[in-house]
């Protein structure tokens, strides 16, 4: 992945397959990704792509850290 910062909702989705997520699958408001018992809600797609702090939750959420989000 590109250095953290803002991304593309395909590249988003892209790199948490490659870290193991499975989906996206359509639930509710939002789609979602999974790994194991993780369930990581995706933002939906706009026509903006996804900032720095919106990044940093889902990475939060997935328990990625930014150096394995550099790396994927």
């Amino acid at each position: 992945m590109p250095p953290f910062g803002p991304t593309k909702r395909a590249d988003l989705v892209r790199a948490l397959r490659r870290a193991g997520f499975a989906g996206p699958i359509p639930g509710g408001r939002h789609e979602f990704m999974v790994k194991g018992a993780l369930k990581l809600t995706l933002p939906n797609p706009h026509r903006g792509d996804i900032g720095r702090p919106l990044l940093a939750e889902i990475l939060r959420q997935a328990g990625l850290s930014r150096d394995e989000w550099e790396k994927l």
